[in-house]
């Protein structure tokens, strides 16, 4: 009867991503927050489209969450997450997910950066992946957080888990890439991972006073 009682009250809350994998990884390691219900753009026809002009990680995390907590009349999470490598200058950073055009594949992006990295020796192949999560309600913003983690950019991709730039990203602490990791592992010491347990840390006390 407790946990009929908690799902019935739960508090909604978007997940404003159309990246499954993405959204995969956030319900994973929220799945122990009681009191919410994680739903997808999905179930929320006619959203508005947002666009990610800001110039950091957390800019576009709030310009997504706020317009489409609005708009759905509920909670909503948006998350805006990239790689910055040193060697480039921070880039792809906010434009990693479409750092080879518009439309541009995982793998294409991989190549750009590869290519860009070709010669370059490991010691100078330093990069972080960065995670910025915002949460607002209709009335507005509630909160950002932001995670990183450290590693190497490798010169060939390596591994079969993850997407995006996981392939590529090597964790030396793990001595493996991301894509290589553990998917258990990979949502311990992930960017997103270190975000997440900030947010769990600032959403339990909003769920308990709503």
């Amino acid at each position: 009867m407790t946990s009929f009682v908690n799902t019935l009250h739960a508090k909604t809350i978007l997940i404003a991503t159309q990246n499954e994998k993405k959204r995969a990884e956030i319900k994973e390691i929220l799945k122990d927050v009681p009191g919410i219900r994680l739903r997808g753009p999905e179930d929320f026809p006619f959203l508005p489209l947002v666009e990610e002009d800001g110039t950091t990680f957390q800019e576009n995390a709030v310009k997504k969450a706020i317009p489409l907590a609005k708009a759905c009349n509920t909670w909503a999470m948006a998350d805006d997450s990239g790689l910055e490598i040193d060697a480039l200058g921070g880039r792809p950073g906010v434009y990693s997910c479409r750092y080879a055009g518009a439309n541009a594949t995982d793998e294409k992006n991989r190549e750009k950066v590869l290519s860009e990295l070709r010669g370059v020796p490991r010691e100078r192949r330093t990069a972080g992946f960065v995670c910025a999560i915002a949460l607002a309600g209709p009335q507005g913003l509630f909160f950002v957080v932001e995670g990183r983690c450290e590693g190497f950019i490798t010169e060939e991709p390596k591994g079969k888990y993850g997407f995006g730039y996981d392939s590529i990203f090597y964790a030396p602490d793990h001595r493996q890439t991301f894509a290589e990791l553990n998917p258990a592992i990979k949502n311990r010491i992930s960017h997103r991972a270190h975000a997440l347990m900030q947010f769990k840390e600032k959403i339990e006390p909003l769920i308990r006073r709503r």
